[in-house]
């Protein structure tokens, strides 16, 4: 009994690492949005954190419409940010948890 405690110790530790090693390298995938025809650009890692905005000149006459379109352009990057967020840590968590029956993995 203690040794398949200890297999599935084990296996929850691998799990745990691979999603650790998984958020690491979510830091590195880019998730690109533009908008306002290409005149707006966002870019951000699959862990949501901004990694650049770049404005075109055009867009900064009218702050409403700037404000629009950088909260569209924010959104639909993060959201589509999130779902590779999610995707990928589940899978590393499912690779690495362990046959427990009756739990569905």
């Amino acid at each position: 009994m203690f040794g398949d405690l200890g297999g599935m110790m084990s296996k929850l530790k691998e799990a745990q690492q691979k999603v650790e090693e998984t958020k690491t390298r979510l830091n590195s995938v880019l998730v690109d949005e533009v908008a306002a025809d290409g005149k707006l650009k966002i870019t951000l890692t699959a862990n949501r954190e901004i990694k650049s905005i770049s404005i075109d000149e055009t867009l900064l006459n009218d702050a409403e419409e700037l404000e629009d379109y950088l909260i569209i352009a924010l959104n639909k990057a993060i959201e589509k940010a999130s779902d590779i967020n999610e995707a990928e840590l589940a899978a590393a968590a499912k690779s690495g948890m362990p046959n427990i029956p009756g739990m569905g993995f």
